[in-house]
């Protein structure tokens, strides 16, 4: 199998571009979704975290198992076909991370907390490309990441004796979902949407299988039923859209649209649980969000820099 060779960030036709948009919007509300379901399964339901962690990666694999062959969109065996076993692998196991820990932090956290420490994902990205991939950001965009931390620092006040112990999970698992955006961005021009996808369910299914036998309850109402059965769903489309739109466009085009995960987590917490963020948490939000949306512009216009460069060369 050939490797597929990545596409120029100015090369992206702007229609293209679009539908990147579009389908990273639609993701970022089913995630919001997903999250709202888990925190309403744990905190009025009661089920326990590796029964709702569990449920969500075997109600998406056996989804796959069941549509991929009737669709005929691809094979088994074809599922099972990567360029980057390795990165796979990996890329699967911190997705089981960062979906455990984000709904250890949604129990005891509003929505609306949990996901502005979340939005220091893209940040830490630019963070870590240095050590990780030798891109190391320049003075403008580490103080950007900078001021993004301070505004974690408002939000959550620590020291304050606001803050809850819960933020913790929400950090750690901030930290490993940057680590999952940067293989994201790595696996989508080597291997094809359904694939990732696969691997990602494939490695949940199966790997919380313990978890979930340990924790396992008899969902109380019929409603809980229903809910553990959506999360699969949910979170299958939502993750698909996601892989698909880095596919279709470069990060610098899309990424800014994943702070519209702050409005659904805000409509969400309110409409089920009666949650409303403070005035910290959206200040500290809206220094995040400008943050990353000057670090994407920023990366962009280095981006626009060189390429201009090259071609005068």
């Amino acid at each position: 199998m050939s490797k597929p060779q990545p596409i120029p960030d100015l090369a992206v036709p702007d229609r293209q571009r679009l539908k990147a948009i579009g389908l990273m919007l639609l993701a970022v509300v089913l995630f919001s979704g997903l999250d709202t379901s888990a925190k309403y399964l744990a905190t009025r339901e009661g089920l326990g975290l590796g029964q709702i962690v569990w449920s969500r990666f075997i109600g998406q694999f056996a989804l796959l198992l069941v549509l991929v062959p009737a669709f005929r969109v691809m094979s088994a065996r074809a599922l099972f076909t990567t360029n980057r076993l390795g990165w796979q692998l990996v890329r699967s196991v911190l997705m089981v991370g960062t979906t455990a820990f984000n709904f250890m932090a949604i129990q005891y956290l509003r929505l609306d907390q949990a996901i502005t420490v979340i939005f220091l994902a893209p940040l830490m990205v630019a963070l870590l490309a240095g050590p990780l991939l030798g891109e190391w950001v320049g003075r403008k965009r580490l103080i950007a990441i900078m001021v993004g931390f301070i505004g974690v620092l408002i939000a959550v006040r620590p020291g304050l004796g606001v803050m809850h112990p819960a933020v913790l999970y929400a950090f750690a698992a901030m930290l490993v979902y940057a680590l999952f955006m940067l293989l994201t961005r790595h696996i989508a021009h080597f291997d094809p949407p359904l694939v990732t996808l696969f691997y990602s369910m494939f490695v949940g299914a199966v790997g919380g299988i313990p978890f979930a036998i340990a924790d396992w309850q008899t969902p109380p109402t019929l409603l809980a039923c229903v809910l553990l059965c959506a999360l699969g769903i949910i979170g299958g489309l939502g993750h698909w859209l996601f892989i698909h739109a880095y596919r279709l466009a470069p990060a610098s085009s899309i990424a800014p649209f994943l702070y519209m995960q702050l409005l659904t987590m805000v409509a969400f917490g309110y409409l089920v649980f009666g949650d409303l963020p403070d005035v910290w948490t959206l200040a500290g939000a809206s220094l995040i969000v400008g943050s990353g949306i000057y670090l994407v512009h920023r990366e962009r216009r280095v981006a626009r820099e060189v390429t201009e460069a090259k071609a005068l060369s």
